[in-house]
Order: structure tokens, then C-alpha cells, then sequence
């Protein structure tokens, strides 16, 4: 499988990619530049950080922005604050998220220096958020089983994707256990996506790749080498959800990296033999 440029963004911090089926739109974020992307297209630049995004049943998009959520206008622009996250940190902000299958938007805080774990993860349902964990350094990949009955999470320094139980009408998670442990020969875990075959789909931090893993074995199934060195997050899209749209970074690339990748912190699309699943989308 090879990998595509569709843009040479020279994204600070690309993350968050979403699919939205009912427009075939894909939206992503530079982070650190305060800017959203539609495909290759700007669609806003906003004030202040914003960390991940989904799309709304009402044609809107729901934003994680530094410490809470709010609400988009994709055509007019507009912002609207919805929560504030008032528990968190001035030094935190709010990484990657994504809605669940039954609408909740679960995003996660991180320390922006990367080294306390004073984050935590947040399931929101449009009028108040639940903590779900606490103790998080870098909250990073959320993914789904097939049945709905599984929920996938990384907290990146710890090279692991951890399993809970999900109760969809709840929205509560239980019973934590390791699944998959990404060595450190690797790089680092960031963005996850899954596919309909039960298996997970992991963005390499530092390792210019995106992998395969099957998370009942724990066993490393593909690898997929990118010319960008640090791959950030995926999702899956495209008409017939084979396509996997990959964000990558150039933050804390030292010159001899950029050289190396030069495309680092482009946008890239991978077509896979497999069938994604959807990007969920916010509201009842």
C-alpha cells in the first residue's frame, strides 16, 4: 500500500482527522496553528488552540477547543461556546476526540508540556461532561469495536492501547486491560482509527508510518511507511470507506529530519484492502 500526497500542508501539528459521510468531506486540524481544514481547503482560522473536531447531525461541527467544547458553522464561520472544561489546568488542553457511536463527543486533556499526567478523558453529551479517566499524559487514539461493545485508548508515553468495556447507553467504560504494546523500536502511539474486521489502525509518532494490529492477539499485522516522520492521527472515508486519510506533524523536527522528510506535515491517503468504520457523528 502506498501512500499519496494531497496536500504538503507543512502542518505544525495536523491532527484530528473526521469523516463526514453525508457531505464525502474530510476535516482535520493544524492544532497548533488554530486552523481546520475541509480536504485541502482552509475552512477557519480561530483564535485559540483547538485539539479535535467531529461532525454534528445538524450539518454543524463540534469542536474540542483548548479547555471545552463549542459548536461550528461550516458555512458562515460561526462559534459558539457550548461547556467549559472549568476543572482543568491552565497549563492543560484538550488533544484528540471523537464522538461515540450513540453521539457522545469523548475527548481528552494533556499536559502541554508533555511530562505531568494531569490530563483526563470527558464524554460529552451536549449539556454536561463526565469524566470517564484521570491520571492521562498525552490523551491520544480513541477507536470503537465493531460492536460498539469495546473502546480503544492510548495515552501516548505509555505505549500501550488499552481495552475497556463500553455500555453504550451509559457511556460508561470498566474492567481496563492492555490489548496492544507498540515497542519502542517503533516510536510513539498517536491517532487510532478500526476497521469493520475488528482491527486498529495506529499513527507511528517518530516512526514515519501508520500500522495494523489485531487487537485480540496483540500481534503487529501491517506496517505502511510514510515520507513523513511523525504520522499523527487517521481516519478512514472515501466513497466506499477504503481510503485512509493520514495527518502528520512537523514540531520538534530538527533540521536534519525536515531534510530528510520533507513532506512532513502534509496530508496523505492511503488505499486500503480493508473497510473502515464510520466517524461517528455528535447529537441524538
Amino acid at each position: 500500500m502506498q501512500a499519496e500526497l494531497l496536500l504538503d500542508a507543512k502542518a505544525t501539528l495536523g491532527e484530528g482527522p473526521a469523516w463526514d459521510a453525508k457531505t464525502q468531506t474530510l476535516y482535520w486540524l493544524d492544532i497548533l496553528q488554530k486552523r481546520i481544514y475541509a480536504g485541502t481547503r482552509i475552512l477557519a482560522q480561530l483564535d485559540d488552540l483547538i485539539g479535535c473536531l467531529a461532525p454534528r447531525k445538524n450539518g454543524n461541527l463540534i469542536l474540542g477547543t483548548r479547555l471545552g467544547f463549542a459548536n461550528l458553522n461550516p458555512d458562515s464561520g460561526q462559534l459558539t461556546v457550548l461547556a467549559a472544561l472549568d476543572s482543568e489546568l491552565p497549563t492543560n488542553r484538550l488533544n484528540d476526540g471523537k464522538c461515540d457511536p450513540a453521539g457522545r463527543f469523548i475527548a481528552g486533556s494533556m499536559d502541554m508540556g508533555e511530562e505531568n499526567p494531569s490530563g483526563a478523558l470527558y464524554s460529552f453529551d451536549g449539556k454536561q461532561a463526565t469524566r470517564l479517566l484521570s491520571g492521562i499524559t498525552i490523551s491520544n487514539g480513541l477507536a470503537w469495536s465493531v460492536d460498539h461493545k469495546t473502546f480503544y485508548y492510548i495515552d501516548t508515553p505509555t505505549r500501550e492501547v488499552k481495552a475497556y468495556d463500553y455500555d453504550l447507553a451509559t457511556g460508561q467504560i470498566a474492567n481496563p486491560r492492555t490489548v496492544i504494546h507498540v515497542p519502542e523500536s517503533l516510536g510513539w502511539p498517536d491517532g487510532m482509527t478500526s476497521d469493520t474486521d475488528g482491527n486498529l489502525w495506529i499513527s507511528i509518532w517518530g516512526g514515519a508510518q501508520v500500522t495494523q494490529w489485531n487487537p485480540s492477539t496483540g500481534k503487529l499485522l501491517e506496517q505502511i511507511q510514510l515520507p513523513a516522520l511523525h504520522t499523527s492521527s487517521c481516519v478512514f472515508g472515501g466513497k466506499d470507506m477504503n481510503e485512509l486519510y493520514v495527518t502528520s506533524a512537523r514540531k520538534g523536527m530538527s533540521e536534519a529530519d525536515l531534510k530528510k522528510y520533507p513532506l512532513s506535515g502534509g496530508l496523505f491517503k492511503v488505499i486500503t484492502k480493508v473497510e473502515g468504520m464510520p466517524t461517528f457523528e455528535f447529537g441524538s
